[in-house]
């Protein structure tokens, strides 16, 4: 019996060291787990809260940017407005103001002949003889 009781007694003290031992492997491993878990935790927060204030700062700038794009479709249809009116009194002056149908030694004789007249009417006015 004292050899089965030492059989049994060895037997307890082995099954006493191995939960001893599984139980610091499983101590160490859960430690090792939960700092790798507060640090994924820690470093999810940290880049949640990164991403939002980048959504935030674009939310933002995309804001503005669409106003800005509003106000220069507005710009670009006041000057088209603009554009669009000046060609059309561009075009009601280009008629009085380029003559296409006489030519340049026409226009020059015509000139001259003013200049002529002007001059004569110049003599009058001062009192000088025509003659």
């Amino acid at each position: 019996m004292q050899s089965e009781n030492g059989g049994v007694v060895g037997m307890m003290e082995v099954i006493e060291s191995d939960f001893a031992r599984l139980e610091s492997e499983t101590k160490a491993s859960e430690a090792t787990g939960q700092k790798e878990y507060d640090v994924f935790m820690t470093d999810s927060k940290t880049d949640k809260a990164s991403k939002a204030t980048a959504g935030e700062h674009k939310a933002a700038k995309k804001q503005g940017e669409s106003q800005a794009l509003i106000q220069k479709k507005n710009d670009l249809e006041g000057t088209q407005k603009e554009l669009s009116a000046s060609l059309a009194y561009f075009d009601k002056l280009r008629p009085s103001c380029v003559d296409s149908g006489s030519s340049y030694e026409d226009r020059v004789a015509r000139r001259k002949e003013e200049v002529e007249s002007l001059q004569e009417a110049l003599k009058v006015m001062n009192g000088e003889d025509l003659a």
